[in-house]
């Protein structure tokens, strides 16, 4: 049978209406798939999955289809439209798919411009600004206020009220020493998450927040922030760090220099929108699943073909990999499309905790959502025992680029499984070049390259295949 179709709620001006309570998150049961035996070793598996993979590099046909949709905010129309073009696509490999009901936030944002004020000049230049996630909107379409530049919340501590009214520019850059650029992104996204909650407190207008990445460029990147329900709501944005640059070389100069801030953000309804599942059901033991997963909604400057289309499209590819090659897992395989990771995780929450997984057991959950760069490794969760029990198929992803198995592993999506057994797992790319791109106008189908992308499909089907046979 088919699922329901998601209508347009009108007033939302996007979102999901799964008509009919019944019809929620029912199965979409293709045709029973025709798997030819075979026993192999698992070195002759790796190599035919890994040949099969790079000979066709699907994974970037699959992903100029899921970003031709356009950026894929939650709540969205393009987010919709998403949903039911991914379980069109896992439907037409011949998957057994179905939709999970999500509630998501419904965040837009408007108007956006930012100029730099001068008294006694007529000089106004603009500012690269984006509005980041949750942000309220500007008081009377606009605010004019001074500016102080702040690198530390030690340092706006010690600048108490000399930080009331005014616009807080928070210039604290990404660390370049940090090999691992997710620990300089974590040290500094504190800024763009709580720069507004610990501004507010001291009585500030706004904060402006330099954006997350190495690169010195004209191109904001956005982000959540989270307000303190114990103080006012504030405006905030990113500002593209080559402005931050120049922001930061004018107030060395100038005695007083003021910002024209106006933000046209709003906060709409929740909407009803989905996950989006495809599975290979196992032969000898279908309850117990291997679940490969990324999210499906990305923010909205680019089209989130890093962040996150390749985890989504690599979890597809490598489903359909498997299945093209006649394999039959003993346990299933299943890949999830989360929606709502950006805003709030609930796609993962609402997953982990729906009725039908009371029938499953997850034994292992991998999620990508680090950009579709070349694989390097895999975190795992869950104890050292663990780990050396799956660092015993290392060499059979070496041909695709795993050079290691490490401690630490999951995601936002998939952190919610572990509570119930699961060992979480995080698939490692190359890091360096993600903060180029994550959540800006940069993350475009273009910036990924099509056989990088392939190679991590290669590496989780794979992975999956094997665990899907062996266990944990």
């Amino acid at each position: 049978m088919s699922a329901a179709r998601l209508k347009d709620s009108g007033r939302r001006m996007t979102g999901f209406l799964l008509v009919g309570a019944g019809l929620l998150g029912l199965c979409l049961q293709a045709a029973p798939l025709a798997f030819p035996a075979q026993n192999l070793p698992y070195e002759d598996i790796a190599e035919k999955i890994r040949t099969s993979g790079l000979r066709a590099e699907h994974a970037y046909d699959l992903l100029k289809k899921l970003t031709g949709q356009g950026p894929r905010l939650t709540g969205s129309a393009e987010a919709a439209g998403a949903v039911e073009l991914t379980r069109r696509m896992m439907a037409e490999m011949g998957l057994e798919t179905w939709l999970e009901g999500v509630t998501v936030q419904h965040w837009v944002r408007g108007v956006e411009e930012a100029v730099i004020l001068i008294p006694g000049t007529e000089k106004n230049p603009g500012l690269g600004i984006s509005a980041l996630g949750w942000s309220i909107p500007t008081p009377d379409s606009a605010i004019t206020a001074p500016v102080l530049e702040i690198r530390s919340f030690d340092e706006l501590q010690k600048a108490g009220p000399e930080a009331k009214g005014k616009i807080i520019f928070f210039n604290h850059a990404m660390d370049r020493t940090f090999s691992d650029t997710f620990r300089a992104y974590g040290e500094a996204a504190a800024y763009r998450a709580r720069g507004a909650a610990e501004a507010s407190k001291c009585g500030a207008a706004a904060v402006i927040v330099r954006s997350l990445t190495l690169r010195v460029d004209a191109f904001p990147h956005t982000g959540m922030v989270q307000y303190d329900p114990r103080f006012p709501r504030i405006p905030a944005a990113a500002i593209a760090t080559a402005d931050a640059d120049r922001l930061s070389a004018l107030l060395a100069k100038e005695k007083r220099v003021e910002i024209r801030l106006r933000l046209g953000c709003q906060t709409l309804p929740d909407v009803l929108s989905a996950n989006v599942v495809g599975q290979i059901r196992g032969t000898d033991l279908p309850d117990e699943i291997i679940l490969l997963g990324g999210h499906l909604d990305s923010w909205d400057l680019g089209t989130g073909a890093h962040d996150d289309g390749a985890g989504c499209v690599q979890a597809m590819e490598a489903l359909r990999l498997i299945a093209d090659l006649g394999l039959r897992p003993k346990r299933t395989i299943r890949a999830v499309l989360f929606m709502n990771e950006e805003f709030g995780s609930s796609g993962g929450r609402d997953y982990a905790r729906a009725a039908r997984r009371k029938s499953e057991k997850h034994l292992a959950a991998m999620e990508s959502d680090r950009g579709g760069f070349l694989p390097v490794g895999f975190g795992v969760g869950g104890t050292s025992a663990i780990l050396d029990r799956l660092k015993k198929w290392e060499d059979l992803l070496r041909p695709s680029g795993i050079l290691w198995f490490g401690p630490g592993g999951g995601g936002a999506d998939v952190s919610p499984l572990a509570a119930q057994g699961a060992v979480t797992m995080s698939f490692i790319p190359d890091s360096q070049k993600y903060f180029d791109y994550h959540h800006s106008a940069l993350d475009i189908v273009e910036a990924v390259h099509p056989r990088e992308l392939e190679l991590g499909a290669i590496v989780l089907a794979v992975m999956a295949y094997v665990l899907a046979q062996e266990g944990i």
